[in-house]
């Protein structure tokens, strides 16, 4: 998956006021308490973050899970 694949599932999963957001301050347990772009800057794979977010956020990305 690409990082732009990632970011507009994002966006199409929590909403574009809310994506950016979303990425810079939440942290995720699946990631080791880190946050999307914390992740990505770490070097996790777009694809694992977005699994991570799947997990973490069910409800919310259904839609958008694969």
């Amino acid at each position: 998956m690409r990082i732009s694949d990632l970011r507009n599932r994002i966006e199409l999963s929590f909403g574009s006021d809310w994506a950016a957001s979303f990425c810079k301050d939440i942290a995720l347990s699946e990631l080791g308490s880190k946050s999307v772009d914390e992740a990505l800057a770490s070097g996790y794979e777009a694809a694992d973050i977005w699994r991570a977010v799947c997990a973490a956020h069910p409800v919310e990305t259904l839609a958008h899970k694969y």
